[in-house]
């Protein structure tokens, strides 16, 4: 596989690097932008090209996660919970593997999973000139946005004919910096090993980003092409030694999104405004779901995967609110704000272009307060069913539009992959999706007024629950092959149709656009223009020696296995085996009662305990920056051998959202050897064990 990229000469990286404010191992890093120097002068050691390449082409990007090849016949490692939901998509009323596990007998006994793509990432492109160049001088900043979209598109498909890969524009630095990455796409996933989702989760939601830990939080697929399994040329080979305090790790993943470079305009407004309503509507879809699970053992079943995740995030975006909320941390950012505006004000030349923006920025932040509910409720479909008529509305009427025209999610490049979405088949619950949608409505009302557009054209003046249960049980969308064929026909079937939910679609989708332009003219024009100038004139003033906020693409990151001080104490880096079963125990022979079960042990942990060296590394922390999005990544050592398999980070971790404290933020991870000491012991997948070290 080729892999281009634009590159610092070695001078101008170590000029970079003399600049940097980044502290030890903070950053999520670019595998153009590694810091060797800084690492090599803290190490005596440092990853050369031939390593990068290598882990870059091993590493995954799953939906929402992160994950690795590991083996020659395609074999993939990921979390658990990254898996989960497509564990529960290939289970039934019949055969639970998110509770029970699952392990194939052998390859022909591999479950194909419907839907699931895995990316690899074979070349980075830097369209930086390119894309100014297409922004006529003296551009007001929508119409700047619209010829950059536009100029983006075509380079998109310019490189998607040429190479046939799948090209997604990155925007690193707030704009500063613009690329294509191009991926390769596995479409043919299969599960091959889960475990029980109470050793996967071991501990449950009390323990969630916190550590000491305990948690066999791993799952395995396999990637197969042409009906046969996939032979990458890179895979990471298991470790034959193991980590012990101290040893340099890396973790290469997917960080989804942090905000570190946003200005104090921008980080008040997440603060004051956006992550209060959105951790409002989560708190509201959670209890909704408690109370539909609690109707039936079938209802607790079809929501157990949904809960989870929505309680996971509950707990995450609390905790990026936390470093919002913390005085001591924002008055750093608004000192380090205010140093940036005054160097960039005393030359004449910054001043022009970028004095001017931070002021820009809080105007559009004002204009994104004054619409955030709406945004909230009007921008939120509520139903799978009525997500499916939006995209077939607004399909039928965008392909009809000139590109530059367009919605960004239907552009010439992403237009069919939105159309084989649409062909999907996923599980389907009638009774749950009328609840949820009934839900979803009641919020909305109650939250916008009955007079509100949105409301009439929803309501219309009726109950909630019974606009749900018609539409719903009207609809036939969901039957992929009844899309297929509104997708067929175009506008002309679209208009035809009487699918109650497209004649929702309808009435939500001129509304939804209307927000949709104003946050796109008055708030997203805004911040892209005036973020990038901002981000120009930094490079200028410190260099480029520092990191771009994540954006869901791969990044590395690096720290050493380490303990850390919480609680009067010092928290030990490595967890084992003996302490499962101690944590089991430690409930007075009660474990299974107590506060739901959380720490109690599956019954084939139980029957196994005699088999199992209670002195096995179970889990590990370490000193590495990661996010959310980084779960499921490797966690590689020197050797570019697999040592782990990251899963959580502690609760000091979630403010890394806004800003980096090495003190206490931690990974946690899988230890490498808890894997496969649990598949051979435990499980007796000894074919699974003999492949993964290929042995």
């Amino acid at each position: 596989m080729s892999f281009r990229v634009r590159r610092l000469s070695l001078p101008l990286l170590a000029l970079a690097l003399a600049a940097a404010p980044a502290r030890a191992e903070e950053g999520m890093w670019t595998f153009d932008g590694l810091p060797a120097k800084k690492i090599q002068a803290a190490y005596g050691w440092a990853p050369d090209r031939a390593w990068l390449d290598h882990v870059r082409l091993s590493a995954l990007r799953f939906p929402g996660g992160s994950g690795s090849f590991v083996s020659r016949d395609g074999l993939v490692l990921t979390n658990h919970h990254v898996g989960r939901g497509w564990i529960q998509r290939v289970s039934d009323k019949d055969h639970d593997y998110v509770k029970n596990g699952f392990a194939a007998a052998s390859r022909e006994h591999e479950i194909k999973v419907p839907g699931l793509e895995l990316l690899t990432l074979v070349a980075m492109d830097d369209i930086t000139d390119r894309l100014a160049a297409a922004v006529k001088p003296g551009a007001g900043d929508s119409e700047a946005l619209k010829l950059r979209e536009a100029e983006i598109e075509r380079i998109k498909k310019e490189m998607q004919e040429k190479t046939g890969l799948t090209c997604e524009h990155v925007t690193l630095y707030q704009g500063g910096e613009h690329w294509i990455y191009s991926y390769r796409k596995h479409t043919d996933v299969r599960l091959v090993f889960a475990p029980e989702q109470q050793i996967a989760f071991f501990g449950g939601d009390y323990d969630n980003f916190t550590y000491p830990r305990h948690n066999l939080d791993f799952a395995v697929f396999r990637v197969y092409e042409h009906g046969r399994p996939y032979h990458p040329k890179d895979y990471l080979h298991w470790t034959q030694t193991g980590l012990k305090a101290g040893d340099l790790t890396f973790v290469a993943g997917h960080p989804g999104r942090t905000n570190r470079q946003d200005t104090l305009a921008q980080m008040i407004y997440s603060r004051d405004v956006a992550i209060p309503l959105r951790l409002k509507a989560m708190e509201r879809k959670r209890d909704a779901l408690v109370e539909y699970g609690k109707t039936s053992p079938e209802a607790a079943r079809q929501v157990g995967t949904q809960i989870f995740g929505v309680e996971n995030g509950l707990k995450a975006v609390n905790g990026y609110w936390s470093g919002l909320k913390n005085r001591e941390a924002m008055a750093r950012i608004e000192a380090a704000e205010r140093d940036l505006r005054a160097k960039v004000a005393a030359d004449p030349k910054l001043s022009a272009e970028a004095g001017p923006c931070w002021a820009k920025i809080e105007a559009a932040v004002k204009v994104a307060e004054r619409l955030a509910t709406e945004t909230q409720n009007v921008g939120t479909a509520h139903s799978a069913l009525l997500g499916h008529a939006l995209a077939l509305v607004r399909i039928a009427d965008e392909e009809r539009l000139p590109s530059e025209k367009r919605l960004p999610e239907y552009s010439d490049a992403n237009l069919k992959s939105a159309k084989a979405r649409l062909g999907i088949q996923s599980p389907f619950y009638p009774e749950q999706e009328i609840f949820m949608f009934t839900r979803g409505l009641e919020a909305a009302a109650a939250e916008l007024g009955e007079n509100h557009p949105y409301v009439q054209a929803m309501l219309g003046g009726r109950p909630a629950a019974e606009v749900a249960r018609t539409a719903v049980t009207g609809s036939k969308l969901n039957d992929p092959e009844v899309r297929k064929a509104l997708l067929a026909g175009g506008k002309r079937a679209i208009d035809k149709s009487r699918d109650p939910m497209i004649l929702l679609a309808k009435r939500l989708d001129p509304l939804s656009r209307a927000i949709r332009r104003q946050q796109q003219e008055q708030v997203q024009s805004v911040i892209t223009e005036h973020g990038a100038r901002i981000a120009r004139a930094r490079f200028a003033v410190y260099g480029k020696g520092t990191y771009p906020d994540a954006t869901f693409t791969l990044r590395l990151t690096y720290g050493p296995v380490e303990e850390y001080p919480a609680n009067g104490t010092l928290i030990q880096p490595f967890t084992t085996f003996g302490g499962l079963y101690d944590r089991h125990d430690g409930w007075g022979g009660n474990a299974a009662a107590a506060h739901g079960g959380a720490w109690a042990l599956p019954q084939r942990w139980l029957d196994k305990r005699g088999a199992v060296n209670p002195a096995m590394p179970f889990n590990f922390v370490h000193k590495v920056d990661i996010i959310g999005g980084n779960s499921g990544s490797p966690v590689v050592d020197r050797k570019c051998e697999l040592v782990g398999l990251i899963f959580d980070g502690d609760i000091d971790m979630l403010p890394g959202n806004y800003f980096y404290d090495g003190k206490a933020n931690r990974g946690v991870s899988v230890d490498a050897r808890a894997i496969l000491h649990a598949l051979d012991k435990v499980y007796g997948a000894s074919a699974l064990v003999a492949e993964l070290t290929g042995k």
